[in-house]
């Protein structure tokens, strides 16, 4: 049922980015008065799963979901269709209408993506707000794993900025370490006092090559009693809201460093306790048992997400905002993708990658939130200048705006089977990918 509930937001949320995408190609075209013969969501080589035609266009819906497609009268495209482009120019065809009409056109669909996931983002702005967890809440700092260790962090820092930018978010930290192709400039609060440190890029390399970014730190709890589950605990004097910093005389940091001295050093054996209570710091003599317990049920409810909430108005430059962090981060990753050292190559996901990102039971915010995403990324993708994509066609009708001077039709026809075998390439890489990954973990 779980895989069944993600396959089905998987598919509403493809076929609602292809329609509105395609559907921006489809309204440009006949605001210019240009035929379009066939608008499909989903591909259909041989048969189509069902099909009407009103006018000049017929509508479908293909068997393949690998995307969409309009055709568009007079233009060469992935339906190849060579044999309209060697009949008389009609004055409806793509091929009559001067450059510029043309370029808006082939660039309308990836504006229809921004746009999708500006409303998304606003929407979801002004019905749920912005929940996050800020970063001035977490007062006893976070805890680093080996990696983070090497580049030097220390368990308890709190980070204050990153290349001089405050963070405010703490999910801001991995995506500033992420997108990165320089060294990165660290302050961070240590011990009551401010300590600053510059990361390597090639630190920040090897850490994606180890797979040990996405565990890099999480956010140190304290050891803070919420009830009191033993007779020994009890008798030695603890109470709910004791905080706990020192076993012996010697500090710990958070609740993880505590639990493994308690199993390291102290199992089955006692320990005395430094507590803060009301301010005032007390000792305490506590056994701990054979499994390395004191018998005290910790707070884990510390930390509470904050809500930004928004009206209508303040939701749409939030919107807007949202969708341009949105680009610029995906824009980021790309580069960092094409970079060969970086080997985040490794990391590209097909159609079962995607369908992952969605959540096993419904959610509307996680679906329109991962729709809004997977539209941003599309709206990119689609810009590239590849061949066959939006945005090839989009550099040669602009090449063609500058010099005046209008690439031939065999020329586009082999740039489109170019950029067929570039897209079929990615798609069996990054499918590949996924197949590997179930396999091989």
């Amino acid at each position: 049922m779980d895989i069944l509930i993600k396959v089905i937001q998987f598919f509403m949320s493809l076929s609602l980015l292809v329609a509105i995408h395609e559907f921006g190609h489809f309204i440009m075209a006949r605001i210019f008065k240009i035929r379009v013969e066939k608008f499909y969501i989903f591909f259909d080589p041989w048969f189509s799963l069902f099909k009407f035609k009103r006018g000049d266009t017929e509508y479908g819906l293909g068997w393949l979901p690998l995307g969409g497609y309009v055709k568009i009268a007079g233009m060469i495209d992935e339906s190849m269709d060579t044999e309209q482009m060697k009949q008389p120019v009609q004055p409806w065809e793509f091929r009559a209408k001067p450059a510029w009409q043309r370029f808006m056109v082939m660039i309308a669909g990836v504006i229809m993506n921004v746009l999708l996931a500006m409303m998304i983002y606003t929407g979801l702005r002004y019905t749920y707000g912005e929940s996050y967890m800020a970063n001035e809440d977490v007062r006893w700092g976070y805890v680093f794993n080996e990696a983070g260790e090497k580049m030097g962090f220390r368990d308890g820092d709190k980070i204050l900025s990153i290349d001089g930018e405050p963070i405010d978010d703490i999910t801001e930290i991995r995506t500033k370490l992420l997108l990165t192709k320089d060294a990165r400039d660290i302050v961070v609060e240590r011990g009551g006092e401010q300590h600053s440190f510059t990361i390597p890029f090639d630190d920040l390399l090897a850490m994606r090559r180890e797979k040990t970014f996405t565990d890099l730190y999480m956010v140190c709890m304290p050891f803070i009693v919420d009830s009191v589950a033993s007779v020994g605990a009890m008798e030695a004097g603890l109470v709910s809201g004791d905080e706990v910093v020192a076993f012996n005389g010697k500090p710990f940091v958070g609740v993880v460093e505590a639990t493994t001295l308690l199993q390291e050093e102290y199992k089955g054996d006692s320990v005395m306790l430094s507590v803060l209570r009301g301010g005032e710091k007390l000792d305490m003599r506590v056994a701990v048992n054979d499994e390395g317990k004191i018998g005290v049920i910790i707070d884990t409810d510390i930390f509470q997400p904050r809500t930004r909430e928004f009206t209508f108005l303040q939701a749409i430059p939030a919107g807007v905002n949202m969708a341009g962090e949105a680009i610029q981060e995906y824009w980021e990753q790309l580069k960092l993708i094409f970079q060969p050292k970086t080997k985040m190559y490794e990391e590209l996901g097909g159609f079962i990658a995607i369908g992952k990102i969605f959540p096993s039971e419904w959610d509307w915010m996680r679906f329109w939130s991962m729709t809004a995403m997977l539209s941003i990324m599309l709206a990119v993708l689609n810009i590239l200048p590849i061949p066959g994509l939006d945005g090839g066609h989009a550099l040669f009708t602009l090449w063609e705006i500058i010099t005046g001077r209008k690439p031939s039709d065999k020329f586009l026809e082999i740039m489109q089977y170019i950029g067929f075998f570039i897209l079929l390439a990615l798609i069996i890489y990054a499918n590949g990918n996924d197949i590997y990954r179930l396999f091989v973990g």
